[in-house]
């Protein structure tokens, strides 16, 4: 169970009403599960969070499978458990390996992927790592996305971080029978 309870309509100020409806909508009126449900607390901030995560999901110049493998790195770097769940069946849905999303769960040495994948790995761990790229990695990065593609998937990085954030520190649940866990 997460550490604050579902809120409510009638829980939301008058000011901020609108937004919570807004967000709830297709909802039936409740933020219940994942990280929207700590950030439905603040119905504004969440609904202008959305816009920026429908367009790096739903528009971005990057294709799914990068996303997913974005997504993913960021789930484990961040030891957040919800995100894992959320996005590691949909990393191997993409075509992201059994094999590298088991050993990135684990922690053990990651299999060579193919060159585009790998250049998001590598910056990825880096930045992660570091809190910044190398001049190589970066010139990697830039070469393969372009300066559109890479503030796309530093961005996406950013933002799911933004989310495990909030998964981790509200302690969201992931579901019984969930994708194996993190061991952290």
């Amino acid at each position: 169970m997460a550490r604050t309870p579902t809120l409510t309509r009638d829980q939301v100020p008058e000011e901020l009403r609108a937004a919570f409806d807004a967000e709830t909508a297709d909802s039936g009126g409740v933020v219940a599960s994942g990280p929207g449900s700590a950030m439905i607390n603040s119905p504004e901030m969440r609904r202008r969070s959305n816009h920026l995560v429908n367009y790096l999901r739903d528009e971005s110049s990057l294709n799914k499978k990068i996303q997913e493998l974005a997504m993913i790195l960021t789930a484990r770097n961040m030891d957040c458990q919800y995100i894992w769940h959320a996005h590691a069946a949909r990393a191997r849905e993409q075509g992201i390996s059994d094999e590298f999303v088991d050993n990135l769960r684990d922690g053990k040495p990651l299999p060579q992927l193919p060159a585009d994948e790998q250049t998001v790995v590598n910056y990825a761990t880096e930045l992660f790592r570091n809190h910044r790229v190398s001049e190589a990695t970066f010139q990697a990065a830039i070469d393969q996305f372009g300066a559109l593609g890479l503030t796309e998937l530093t961005t996406l990085m950013g933002y799911y971080s933004l989310l495990a954030f909030n998964a981790n520190s509200f302690e969201i649940d992931v579901p019984d029978g969930a994708e194996p866990k993190l061991p952290i």
